[in-house]
């Protein structure tokens, strides 16, 4: 798996709280316009939703691995896809995107998408 990581001052709840919500999506994910989950929960092992590209297309996805407070990987249209992991280390955490060899050319979306996870999650951990 190649990944895009970028090492955080901002506490690592605040990073968790950003990526597993749903409605955050938008926000920082580049690709990213919409998102909904099945029956209207957050983010576990096995959880089903749909999350709509910036092109309108409506994609389901399916959590396939999941520790709370940790990392979260998915499939997307049944094809695995993007892994999210927070590292905790002093003074912040280390956010790390991980992606399948063949998805090589969406490391650049997912470069992008760390500072802006940053931003939101700072904004978060100030509202506290």
């Amino acid at each position: 798996m190649l990944t895009a990581e970028l090492r955080m001052n901002v506490p690592p709840e605040a990073v968790w709280a950003t990526i597993v919500d749903v409605h955050d999506w938008p926000r920082w994910g580049p690709t990213v316009s919409g998102a909904l989950v099945e029956g209207g929960g957050g983010l576990a092992f096995g959880t089903r939703g749909t999350v709509t590209t910036i092109a309108g297309v409506s994609l389901p996805f399916e959590i396939t691995e999941f520790e709370e407070r940790r990392l979260w990987a998915w499939k997307v249209a049944g094809v695995n896809a993007t892994r999210h992991e927070v590292i905790r280390v002093p003074g912040g955490c280390v956010l790390s995107f991980g992606a399948p060899v063949w998805a090589m050319g969406y490391l650049p979306v997912l470069a992008v998408a760390l500072p802006r996870i940053e931003r939101i999650a700072s904004e978060k951990s100030n509202r506290t």
